[in-house]
This record gives structure tokens, sequence and C-alpha cells, in this order.
């Protein structure tokens, strides 16, 4: 299982080179490898049935770290539906992007994507799925902008990354909450575990923060914007990015939680309400759009919303739903996107009204679309409409706001049958388009993926046993927690959900009839919306980030040393000081009964040079005030039995002064560069600093959590070091590499030192 997720890393390292072999057989070559992992998930069919199999990996043993992967129901379904759709992304991508200059490292960048998400979805460890769910993010912004000198491209590009990047540190709190409420990161032991969540104190956060990272994600509103602005992306990645990775991780991740976290009213109640919400946007958006491309990328925004609802519904038919709709949702949608890549390859643009009467020139492709479309307008006999009934069927028995959620989802299927009109009929059938370019058949490696992922929908609505014994059974297990006993059929009588399917059906026919008519309409109002919607928000944000970072860096980065000093002595004291009187408060004992009168002259005589030092405008007297300031504190070491600081002080001080005064004859004369108000600012800062740090020094004598170390030293410098003076015996035998390494900085400071005077005096002798 390790060399199965880290195999498509690996593989896009070889990608340059087997490109150069390969040559326009490449995609085939590559798709050996997902194919290869699709045939090797299917070997724990069997094994999913039992339970979840927990597969782990010694990574650091003596650390206690490992590799832990688990696979159930739901994440054998992620895995076949990343590395089956996977296949035929890669064989499409030869086709689409044959002759493309960047084509090696289109797929150096799309097997890293494909490994991230395999390896997100089969994570057990929370602090590893988060990894990989970065680097889908990483990843996808790349495939993205992969069209790099495309300013569009590289604008939707960090667009998606900044929405489902900051949606990741909202997750990663959330899933770190989670580990503190279940006391594990193991993916495994949380779900295994019988605790109530939904009572822990953390929960509230817990749940806002994962929501905010899978809403992000999954593009649900108001985040939905960026999903279809990435679009600007080569069509294989977008129906790789729509079917079954990325938009679905926040999916996944909502449903791999749930059993957990749904027994609060919380999860279910926003789940329903923004799963509802994105689902008639979606549709009501899609049906708005002309491009088939942003078509279908906003019936993902439906769809996406459609799980989400159906998550948040919680009960038994709907995780049913659930997993059927994810299934049917990944078949036709992979479909349609590299169906809309062969038109737009084959016609020379995305745009509808453009297209029509190209089932004579395309056949092939008129043919796979229309199947494609019937599932996605829920219709028999594919897989589509199975998973339509059901989620009709589990909103009828919904626990709450069943009436609200039945309505918005009969509207939106409604709206979802006027789209799959627009793209299966729209433009094969009817007067012939001008196109920009004589349409033609797609070649065969950019049909073989829609025609066989089509032949699996039809064949899953025909007979929908198969999957629910392969693996739909423990799949709706692993989501709801607990087996569930449910029937596939495509018949079931006529029954409430299929006399609401067939009115959606009709009114959708009537809203595709009236499209011409209507579209104009819709489409100013979803542009006036545009202007003051969630993505208008998103640039006034960035705006005012422009505008924050243009005055920090005018305010705080404006290359003067004093704010600078200024500014980090004001934030760290401040913080300090803050929480020193938050956790401890000014208690401390100050007992000066036993100091003596030349004690106080010392205290006094340190203060009035500092002062003097401050104040002075002479800078050989702010010197020789420094030199006072250095020999009083030789003297109290002197006075406290420290006589070999003291002397070390006395030769440093010496030292210092000496340079000081020679250096004073280079320097310009005195001159004020700032005004009174900035010196006295300066003079306040430094006072609080003082004044902070001087009671954290009291208050640290007045602490102590451990016991004192020093007596270990006074007891044995002597019997172990041979040493009676302790502070020696400390640098030299105790702390023996910290003195070293302090000897070998001091060494290779002077060594540079030398070094430069040295430079410059073969400088100052060149001719």
């Amino acid at each position: 299982m390790l060399l199965a997720v880290l195999s498509g890393f690996l593989l896009a390292i070889a990608a340059p080179f087997l490109h150069r072999v390969a040559g326009k057989y490449i995609g085939w070559v590559l798709a050996l490898l997902p194919a290869s992992l699709a045939v090797y998930f299917s070997t724990f069919l069997s094994q999913v049935q039992d339970g979840p199999v927990l597969l782990e990996y010694q990574w650091l043993p003596g650390l206690d770290i490992s590799l832990n992967f688990l696979v159930d129901g739901l994440s054998l379904t992620f895995a076949l539906l990343i590395s089956g759709i996977g296949t035929f992304i890669l064989i499409y991508a030869g086709s689409y992007l044959a002759g493309h200059k960047y084509l090696a490292r289109f797929y150096v960048i799309m097997l890293s994507f494909m490994a991230s998400m395999l390896g997100l979805v089969l994570s057990d460890n929370l602090i590893t799925l988060f990894v990989f769910w970065e680097l889908t993010s990483i990843t996808s912004y790349m495939l993205i902008g992969f069209n790099h000198e495309d300013l569009d491209a590289r604008k939707c590009a960090l667009q998606g990354l900044f929405v489902t990047v900051a949606g990741g540190l909202a997750l990663m709190a959330g899933l770190i909450m989670l580990a503190i409420m279940t006391g594990s990161y193991s993916l495994a032991e949380i779900l295994a575990s019988s605790e109530p969540l939904h009572q822990h104190v953390f929960y509230t956060g817990a749940v806002l923060c994962i929501l905010a990272g899978t809403f992000t994600k999954s593009a649900q509103v108001p985040f939905h914007f960026w999903l279809p602005n990435a679009m600007a992306a080569p069509t294989p990645v977008s129906a790789f990015l729509h079917s079954a990775t990325m938009v679905k991780a926040g999916v996944y991740l909502m449903a791999r939680l749930n059993p957990s976290l749904g027994e609060g009213e919380l999860w279910s109640l926003m789940l329903m309400g923004f799963g509802a919400a994105t689902m008639f946007t979606g549709a009501w958006l899609a049906f708005g759009s002309t491009g088939i491309k942003k078509i279908l990328a906003y019936s993902t925004v439906m769809a996406l919303g459609t799980l989400t609802m159906l998550i948040g519904v919680g009960t038994e038919l709907a995780m049913t739903a659930f997993i059927c709709f994810l299934v049917a949702h990944s078949l036709y949608k992979g479909a349609l996107f590299m169906l809309a890549g062969a038109l737009d390859h084959e016609t020379g643009t995305k745009d509808i009204t453009l297209m029509g009467g190209l089932r004579k020139s395309m056949p092939a492709t008129a043919t796979i679309a229309a199947f494609a479309a019937l599932s996605l307008a829920g219709l028999p006999p594919l897989f589509g409409f199975i998973a339509k009934e059901l989620m009709l069927e589990a909103l009828i028995d919904a626990p709450v706001w069943s009436g609200v959620l039945l309505f918005v989802t009969v509207a939106s299927a409604m709206l979802i049958v006027g789209v799959a009109g627009l793209v299966a009929i729209k433009p094969f059938f009817g007067a012939k388009g001008d196109t920009p370019k004589t349409p033609h058949e797609a070649p065969f490696g950019m049909l073989i993926g829609p025609a066989v992922l089509t032949i699996i929908a039809l064949v899953f609505g025909l007979l929908p046993f198969i999957p629910e014994n392969a693996l739909l059974t423990a799949a709706v297990a692993s989501v709801y927690g607990s087996p569930v006993d449910f029937y596939l059929a495509l018949w079931h009588g006529i029954n409430a959900p299929l006399m609401l399917s067939a009115a959606s059906l009709v009114v959708g026919l009537l809203l595709f009839k009236a499209w011409p008519r209507i579209q104009p309409t819709l489409y100013a109002i979803n542009y006036a919306g545009g202007r003051v919607g969630p993505e208008a928000g998103y640039f006034k944000f960035m705006e005012w980030i422009t505008v924050v970072a243009s005055w920090q860096t005018r305010m705080l980065q404006n290359g003067v040393l004093g704010i600078y000093m200024l500014v980090m002595v004001a934030v760290t004291f401040g913080l300090a000081g803050y929480t020193m009187l938050d956790q401890y408060g000014v208690h401390f004992t100050l007992n000066l009964a036993d100091s003596h009168f030349y004690e106080w002259g010392i205290a006094l005589l340190l203060v009035a040079s500092a002062a003097f030092a401050s104040g002075t405008h002479s800078r050989l007297g702010s010197v020789a005030s420094m030199g006072v300031l250095g020999f009083g504190v030789a003297l109290t070491f002197i006075l406290f039995s420290a006589p070999d600081l003291g002397i070390t002080q006395l030769l440093v001080e010496t030292l210092t002064v000496i340079l000081l005064v020679l250096v004073l004859f280079k320097l310009p004369e005195f001159v004020n560069l700032s005004t009174p108000f900035q010196r006295y600012r300066d003079l306040a800062v430094a006072i609080f600093g003082g004044v902070v740090i001087t009671l954290m020094i009291l208050a640290v004598l007045d602490i102590q959590y451990f016991e004192s170390i020093s007596s270990y030293y006074v007891e044995n410098s002597a019997p172990l070091a041979y040493g009676r003076n302790i502070v020696n015996v400390i640098l030299v035998d105790f702390r023996a590499l910290d003195t070293l390494g302090e000897i070998f900085v001091l060494a290779l400071a002077a060594l540079g030192v030398f070094s430069m005077l040295k430079l410059k005096a073969e400088d100052q002798h060149k001719p």
C-alpha cells in the first residue's frame, strides 16, 4: 500500500524521460500505473466486506511513528475512482495535448496530483491526511495555472490556491482539536471510539474549523466561485478535478468524520443548510451559462452541494443515496468533461451558442454525450436515475427540514434537466453552427475514456446488484458508522420519488426549450449578482490585503533600524508583561534588610551613568559614562564573590572604551536627527522595557517550578571536575560543548575579520 500511494510521485520523476522515449504514446504508457493500481485496490473488495483494514508501516520506530493506511468501503471507493478515472485521463491528455511543448511537465504535475489524492483518502493519521490535503492544493494550483503565459490562468490558479489554503489552515486547527477530543490522531481509533464528541467543549470549534476547510475545498456557498474559474486549466485537469479528485476531497472528509461528528445538531444543520444552498446555486448558474465547461463546472457545484446535504441528513437512506450519487456523478461528469474537451478541440470553441448539428460530423461523441447526459438528468436506465430516486426518497423521510430540502432539490433537478439538454442536445442537433474550425470526430484516445465510463454507468443502472454487492454496501456502512441493509433496483414501482422525478423532467424540458429566450435575462441577473457576490468580496479582500501590506511596509519595514528596535521591544515586552500580569501578577518579595550603603552607592552610580549616556550630546562623555556603567557591573561581580567575572568584565569594558574612543575620530559631528516627540517616545518604550524585565527578574526569583540545580554544581565541582571555581568548572566541564561552540563561533568571526582586513590591504597595494 505504501508503494501504491507513493508510486505516482516516483513515476512523476521518470515522466520526462519516458516522454522522450514513448513520444506520442506517452499517455498510454503512463496510464499503466493507475490501471495497475485499480487492479491492486480491487483485491481489497472482499476484505472490506468484513470491516476496515488497517495497514501499518514503521517509519521512525524509535519515536513510535508509523505510516498507517485505512482501507474500508469509503476509502476504497475513492481509491478506485481516482485510479480508474485517472487511467483514462492520462490517455485522454496524450491526445488532447499532443505536441504541447510542456506535455512532460503536465504529466509530472498530474501524476503528483493523483498520488496526493490517493494519499489523502487512504491515510489513517490526521497529520498525514492534512499533508496530502495541502499537496492536492499545491498541485491543483500548478495544474490550473498550467498555461502560465495566460494572465487569466495565473489569476484563477492563485484564487483557487488562496481559498483552499485558507480553509486548510482552519482545517489543521480543527483536526488538532479533534485529536485532543479523542486522544488520538488515528482515524481508525477516532471512528471506533464510543465517546459522544458532541458533548465536548471543543466540539463547536472543531466542527466550524473542519467545515471551513471542507467547504472551501468542495466549493460550498459562499466559496463556490473558485471552482468554475478553475476551468482555466486544460480539459484533462478539469475532468479529473471534477470527477474524482480535489473538489471531492472535502466531501470525502465530511463523510469520513460523519460517524464521529454527526451526532451533534450543529454538524447536520450546517451541512444540510449550506449543501442545499450550494445545490440550487450551482444548478441556477449552470443553466444561465453558455460556455460548455462553465456549464459542467456549475453542475459540479450542484452535485457537491447535493452530496453535502445528504451527509447532513444522516439517515441510512441518505447515506445510501450519498454513495450512489457519488459514484454516478464521478462516472458521468468525467465522461462529459472529456467530451466537452473533444468539442472544444475539434470545433475551436467552448460556446454552445456557436455549436449545432454536430451529430453528423461527430456521431460517436454525440452518442456518448447523450447517454452521459441521461445520467446527469437522472433518467433511466443509467445509474444516475437510481441515485436520484434514492436522494428524493431520503429527503421525503428526512428528520428535519424535509419539505424545504425537497422543494430546493426538485427545483434544482428541473434546472439540471435543462442543463443536460444544453450539453447533449444543443451542440449536436438543430441547425449547423458556425464554429471556428471544421468539426470532425475526435481521436480514439479522447473517446475511449468517456465511452468506458458511460458503459459502466449503463451497466450499473441495468444491473445495480453488481456495485451493491461488490463495494457500495461496505461504503455505506463506513459513512453511516454501522452496517446498513438496502436494496438497489432500477424500478421500484410508481411512487412519490418517481412522480417528483417525472415532474422535474417535464419542467426541465420546458426550460430547455425556453433557454434561447431566457438566457440573456439569466446572464444579466447572474452578472449583476456577481458584482456584489462572494467573488466580488474576494477581490475586495485581496485589495484590502494589498493596502494593508503597503501601509505596514511604509510604517514598519521602512529600513530604519530604530523603528525595528522600537517595534520589537514594545511587542516583545508588551506580550511578556501582559502574560506575567495575567498568569502571575506582581507578587514578589524584595528583602532590602541586609543591603549595605556601598551597594546602594553602586546602584545609584549605574543608574546615573546610564541616564547621562542617554541624555548627553557628547560622544566622548557618552562613551565614558558607559565605561563607568561597565566598571560598576564589574564591581558588583567582585562584591558578590565572582572575581573572575569581574576581571573579565573589566577587560572587556576597557577594550570597548578604547575602541569606541578610536572610532569617534572617524564619526561626523553630533546632529539631532529625531524630533523631541520621537525621543520621548523612545524613552517611554525604553523605560517600559526596563520595568518589565526588572519585574520579570524579581518574579523569577520568587517562582521555582523545579528544584535548583545550583546545589548539584556546588557538591560536584570539586569531586568530579577537580575545581573549586564553580563558574569555571561549569564552563569548562559541565558545559564543555556549549563553550566549545562559543569559541568556534568567535574563531570564525575572527577569521572573517582577518580576511576582510587582509583583502582591503591587498586592494590598497594594487596599482
